[in-house]
């Protein structure tokens, strides 16, 4: 796929309207869940099955507008980045603090790396994706904490990959790296959230992030039966448990789930490295469960980055980064019995009850 046409199609995503919102929210609310019905999978994998609540509609935008975001990078900043405060869905996020981009929504991404030797950034040159799709937030000097946000977590982190032939400092926050949305084009607006990025190097998963300590914020988690085709560690098809992720191109569908053998009773035991691999699946409150899947067994644990992960029957469940790879077809289950380099026996899915 050319550059060109990669970013005309992820520019294809737009903000809901406002009348739109409603509606998806009436939607959502008038859908039974929790029923603990034979599981309600799709006829075919990939396909998405009856009864799957529409993902979490969040408010219209402020007025306002995102110029950096949505024009890009084109050269480095005159002065020190302002990193400000402003109430979000799921807590106090960061957002821009000053100049023409205040109150424009900041992100993290699980695909980062940026305390490896060497460093890995999962968004970098290639696409123009922390130039123009997802733009690095930079600065030149200390950046600046606005009202609500903890200076002692605000940082940098030299780039040579996002302005050609230079070295930039990009702004960090709880070491991890920040970066506005292209399809941003207002402040308040929060149209990456939670976005499963198959097009980031590795694909990762991209959050808003908490001012209070610099964690994830995601969405409301919503579950349900998915129709798989596995490969990798096993063949053939079944129904397994899976999460309602938003993609790119401004929709959303099914991911297989997985618990991880490694990890004690109610905790975990994949960070770092593995949790690039395989993130874990986040939520800001009591998960939603389609038809089919049983509501009692979804909980949720504290990670140690104070993030909330969602539990089945007590274990903790992730994606696969495998499963949303550019050329992976939609309902694809990789990832049984990987990952034991990580510990025990690797992750499997969760089988329909």
């Amino acid at each position: 796929m050319s550059e060109s046409t990669l970013l005309r199609r992820r520019r294809a995503r737009r903000w809901r309207s406002p009348a739109l919102l409603i509606a998806l929210g009436m939607v959502a609310s008038m859908l039974a869940i929790g029923s603990g019905a034979i599981p309600a999978a799709a006829a075919g994998p990939g396909a998405m099955p009856a009864g799957v609540p529409t993902p979490t509609a969040f408010p219209p935008p402020a007025a306002g507008q995102c110029p950096a975001a949505t024009a890009g990078i084109t050269g480095a900043p005159s002065g020190p980045a302002t990193v400000a405060m402003r109430p979000g869905p799921a807590g106090p996020m960061l957002v821009v603090g000053s100049g023409p981009n205040a109150g424009c929504s900041l992100y993290i991404l699980t695909a980062d790396q940026p305390q490896a030797s060497p460093p890995s950034y999962g968004c970098g040159a290639a696409g123009n994706c922390d130039t123009k799709i997802w733009p690095a937030l930079l600065t030149n000097g200390r950046p600046m904490a606005g009202p609500g946000v903890n200076p002692r977590l605000l940082g940098m982190v030299a780039r040579t990959d996002v302005l050609t032939g230079m070295t930039v400092m990009q702004v960090t926050y709880a070491g991890m790296p920040l970066y506005q949305f292209s399809h941003d084009t207002a402040p308040g607006m929060i149209a990456g959230e939670s976005i499963f990025d198959q097009f980031t190097s590795p694909p990762g998963v991209w959050y808003l992030v908490s001012a209070r300590q610099g964690a994830p914020l995601p969405g409301v988690a919503t579950l349900a039966m998915e129709n798989v085709t596995f490969s990798g560690g096993a063949s053939g098809s079944g129904v397994v448990l899976g999460a309602l992720m938003p993609t790119d191109f401004g929709g959303a569908r099914l991911f297989p789930v997985y618990t991880f053998s490694a990890d004690p009773a109610h905790g975990t035991a994949c960070t770092g490295k593995c949790a690039v691999f395989w993130p874990p699946l986040l939520t800001q409150a009591r998960p939603q469960a389609a038809t089919g899947v049983d509501a009692r067994a979804l909980g949720v644990i504290r990670r140690p980055d104070g993030s909330m992960q969602v539990t089945y029957d007590g274990r903790p469940l992730y994606l696969f980064i495998k499963d949303n790879g550019p050329t992976t077809a939609p309902g694809t289950a990789s990832g049984v019995g990987a990952g034991a380099i990580f510990g025990g026996t690797g992750f499997n899915t969760v089988p329909a009850q």
